[in-house]
């Protein structure tokens, strides 16, 4: 678990309650030919916010020790994002463990923390098991958009 700066120590309270209002936890995928399962499986947490509160973003990444600050340059936001399976495992789902998010996107969180799960045990390049991941992952975030259909993903590998 991630060291609690003396300066606040609500700050794993805090930092779940901005997750909940502008935070993803997302699992993406893209078509790789060359993988056994034709699909490469990406999951990723992200927080995004305009530039002028861009210190809130610096400050997951000091409470996290790993991920990445960038500039969204297509709405001109930040995003702190971590793309690391042992990161995510390791810090953020134990993170969101111990301070729960209080949304329904706690729905979300449940579902990516079973697919980083199974993705560690490397159940992903099992077909049958990536069928399942496949569905979990796209009843996930449900106001966002895929750049792949659930029906084009799972014609790629049946």
């Amino acid at each position: 678990m991630p060291k609690t700066p003396a300066w606040n120590q609500n700050i794993g309270s805090y930092l779940s309650g901005y997750t909940d209002g502008e935070g993803s936890f997302c699992v993406s995928f893209s078509p790789r030919p060359k993988l056994k399962t034709c699909i490469e499986v990406r999951p990723s947490f992200s927080v995004s916010q305009n530039g002028d509160r861009r210190e809130v973003l610096d400050l997951f990444r000091e409470y996290f020790h790993c991920g990445t600050v960038r500039k969204n340059p297509s709405d001109k936001t930040y995003k702190y994002e971590i793309r690391s399976l042992d990161m995510l495992i390791e810090k953020i789902i134990p993170h969101f463990e111990q301070y729960p998010l209080l949304s329904s996107k706690r729905k979300d969180f449940e579902k990516f923390k079973l697919i980083c799960g199974w993705m560690k045990e490397k159940k992903h390049v099992n077909k049958s098991t990536l069928v399942d991941l496949i569905s979990f992952a796209c009843s996930m975030n449900s106001s966002g958009t895929r750049k792949y259909t659930k029906e084009y993903l799972l014609r790629l590998i049946t």
